[in-house]
């Protein structure tokens, strides 16, 4: 389902836009606050994150801790593959 802004329509019953529009601004913010200059080849890292940041902004800090700790377990991550093959 949608609404219509262009119909000046911004909720019906259940239907709004204001999680998209929250989860947007919070995009937003860390792009231009925190990361400052995004590189285009790096813009889905940073939306990965935001994703990750909005979907558990209501949990405690450990529950996010944990959250993130179970994303990460058993993987992997070289210096090489970090670095783009670049050594030191």
């Amino acid at each position: 389902q949608s609404v219509n802004h262009g119909r000046k329509e911004y909720v019906r019953g259940d239907v709004t836009t204001n999680g998209i529009e929250g989860f947007f601004n919070c995009a937003r913010r860390a792009l231009k606050g925190s990361y400052i200059r995004a590189s285009p080849e790096h813009l889905q890292a940073y939306v990965d994150e935001s994703v990750f940041r909005y979907n558990v902004r209501i949990q405690t800090d450990w529950e996010r801790f944990e959250s993130a700790m179970k994303l990460v377990l058993g993987k992997r991550l070289t210096y090489s593959e970090l670095t783009g093959g670049a050594t030191r």
